[in-house]
């Protein structure tokens, strides 16, 4: 019996030596962990990078020249003459296609004659009837000709002598393109941001570059589009762009809001914090109080200090959660933040 006793106390001996034995070796691991932890974590840097804020409404559409007309015949005639040809320039007032005129010159003058006899026998009544007859004469000869209606290029024209022509017949298109212009749907939501003059930066697939327009106004009124969102129709003029671009072209562009703003960046965990003032401290060993504001889960932004772009930073606290990805930043090269697009 006694025997059977010993063994019983040795087997929890040993276990007892065992359950120490195990727990030594934890506390020492927990131990290594927390130098090695401390050792790396004094090695980690982040960099402070430029992220370029922009507060624009974005947009999409195509350009209209600044004036188009349609040249049409404003009565029935045959042609009889053409003075112009497509991509020619035109001023104001000129003469474009000339319609047969003369039955309208044959009753013109012989109203004329008529007039001078009702001068000379007629009374005044007869002659100021004339006079007002004359007036519509005049104009039906004027009717028999198309005429440019401000100075600007013939960009189609699709007439010849001896065409027959009838009223409202389209033959061609005179443009000005002086300037552009653009109607560019806006939500109402945004329509609180628009100032006339707003630059707006604008990209065509027909040219590799950016063209500067400006905003030059919109409607006192809404409109619903088929989509069910209420939009106004904002103006755009664009005044100075290549020769590669052409009205109708389309473009995709943004409303600058306000101008660009370059802040900086740093991950959280650059930033630490003595008596609720923030500070960082460079590779150097240069300690520095800033002012830093949230930006993201993973960053600051900060608002003051002397700190620049560039600067590389130790970490003064660690993540939370393991696995949290480090060393990652703003679309200029630091991935992982949300890109900072235009409010909208």
């Amino acid at each position: 019996m006694a025997v059977k006793k010993m063994k019983i106390n040795r087997k929890i001996k040993f276990l007892i030596i065992g359950i120490a034995s195990v727990a030594a070796v934890v506390v020492i691991l927990i131990w290594v962990r927390k130098i090695v932890s401390s050792k790396n974590a004094s090695n980690l840097t982040y960099m402070i990078k430029t992220e370029t804020l922009q507060n624009v409404i974005s947009v999409s559409g195509v350009v209209s020249a600044a004036q188009e007309q349609t040249l049409q015949a404003l009565s029935d005639g045959t042609v009889t003459n053409v003075y112009v040809k497509q991509g020619d320039e035109v001023k104001k007032g000129k003469v474009l296609i000339q319609l047969d005129d003369t039955t309208q010159q044959y009753n013109l003058a012989k109203h004329d004659y008529d007039m001078e006899t009702v001068r000379i026998n007629g009374s005044r009544r007869e002659l100021a009837l004339k006079q007002t007859e004359r007036k519509s004469l005049v104009q039906k000869i004027a009717e028999r000709k198309v005429i440019a209606t401000f100075d600007g290029i013939i960009a189609d024209i699709d007439v010849a002598v001896g065409d027959s022509l009838e009223a409202k017949d389209s033959v061609g298109t005179i443009v000005d393109i002086s300037y552009l212009t653009a109607d560019v749907e806006v939500a109402e939501t945004d329509v609180s941001k628009l100032k006339i003059g707003q630059q707006v930066e604008l990209k065509f697939p027909s040219y590799d570059g950016i063209v500067m327009g400006k905003v030059i106004g919109w409607p006192a009124i809404g409109e619903v589009t088929s989509r069910g969102a209420t939009v106004v129709k904002v103006k755009i003029q664009i005044d100075e762009y290549p020769a590669s671009i052409l009205p109708n072209f389309s473009f995709s562009g943004k409303i600058k809001i306000s101008p660009d703003e370059d802040i900086l960046l740093v991950e959280r965990y650059a930033v630490g914090r003595e008596n609720k003032k923030a500070f960082v401290v460079k590779v150097t060993g240069e300690k520095i109080d800033v002012e830093v504001v949230p930006y993201s889960s993973e960053y600051v932004k900060i608002v003051s200090g002397d700190v620049r772009e560039g600067d590389v930073l130790l970490q003064q606290t660690t993540p939370k959660i393991s696995g949290t990805r480090k060393n990652m930043g703003p679309k200029n090269g630091m991935p992982g933040v949300p890109a900072m697009g235009g409010r909208k």
